[in-house]
């Protein structure tokens, strides 16, 4: 903590930022606040805290790796040229690390703030009437909350901590896969059956070897209604891992799949979403659940459903 100069939070409201502040054992002096001559601006809350911090300081701040999930790339560059050499802002956009795929560089700024701001005022909103209604709830995070290079955990650690905060129970999802109908938001297994279906052949992108736990979402909701009923008996420090708790290669679900369809599949360079980090699931959870649909017959199921 010693060595952060500042944090600069969500200014969601004073109660916010002095809770957080507090939790974390944070000198307030580094803890810059400026909801009071503001108001709260949803999604434009940091940067605007940023701005003002910036404009107080001869200096610039260095955002590595989540760039993207601000859309300020420009701005960082546009501010890291005023005080340093070429070669200096050449070393220090070279750490900077883009997103490992999906859309093309050029769409990436675009796309990841859209997708921040839409889910940071959703989370805003929904936690605010939480608050509010002191309403007991359950936050579905992610094993990937860890992994900072990804939007997507990196939101969800966001969640995970207005719910340790607002007493809510925590639970991290593992894959959790089903029916799926939007054409454009398929996941792997669903994926690779539309794949089979229409082309009678898998194309893996990766090399196929990364390992992960899938999770039917049957299983995943009957898991969820224990933990309703269970609510207030579990302890909050407990870790909450909803998953199979087995490991499965995605070259494996490419295999089942053209055993079902009597497909090919083939595979590409070794790449990894995750960056090759790997978490181990907590089986505290197993105390009072277990997962009854394993991985071949919960293909088998979305198979028969598509």
């Amino acid at each position: 903590m010693d060595d952060i100069d500042v944090w600069l939070f969500h200014q969601g409201s004073k109660y916010i930022v002095d809770t957080l502040t507090r939790k974390l054992s944070i000198n307030p002096e580094k803890v810059p606040v400026n909801i009071s001559g503001i108001g709260n601006t949803v999604s434009s809350s940091i940067p605007l805290l940023l701005k003002d911090y910036i404009d107080k300081k001869e200096e610039y701040i260095h955002m590595t790796k989540y760039f993207n999930s601000l859309g300020v790339l420009e701005n960082i560059i546009d501010r890291i040229s005023l005080f340093e050499s070429k070669e200096k802002q050449d070393e220090i956009i070279k750490e900077i690390q883009l997103p490992p795929f999906g859309l093309d560089s050029t769409e990436l700024p675009k796309y990841t703030k859209e997708f921040m701001d839409n889910n940071m005022k959703l989370m805003l909103y929904t936690f605010e009437s939480l608050e509010k209604y002191k309403t007991p709830f359950i936050f579905a995070s992610t094993q990937m909350a860890n992994m900072s290079y990804s939007n997507y955990g990196l939101l969800k650690s966001i969640g995970e901590k207005y719910t340790q905060i607002l007493n809510g129970l925590l639970v991290k999802f593992w894959n959790v896969y089903g029916l799926e109908t939007d054409d454009k938001k398929f996941h792997v297994i669903t994926d690779f059956i539309k794949s089979a279906k229409l082309k009678n052949h898998i194309d893996i992108k990766t090399s196929g070897q990364e390992e992960r736990q899938f999770l039917h979402a049957i299983d995943c909701s009957k898991c969820l209604e224990i933990l309703m009923h269970k609510y207030h008996e579990i302890s909050r420090d407990k870790n909450l891992h909803i998953t199979s708790f087995e490991w499965s290669k995605i070259t494996q679900i490419a295999e089942i799949v053209c055993s079902i369809k009597n497909c090919s599949f083939s595979v590409g360079q070794d790449h990894d979403i995750q960056q090759n980090k790997r978490n181990e699931p907590d089986k505290f959870i197993l105390n009072f659940w277990k997962p009854e649909i394993n991985l071949e017959n919960g293909i088998k199921l979305i198979y028969n459903q598509m």
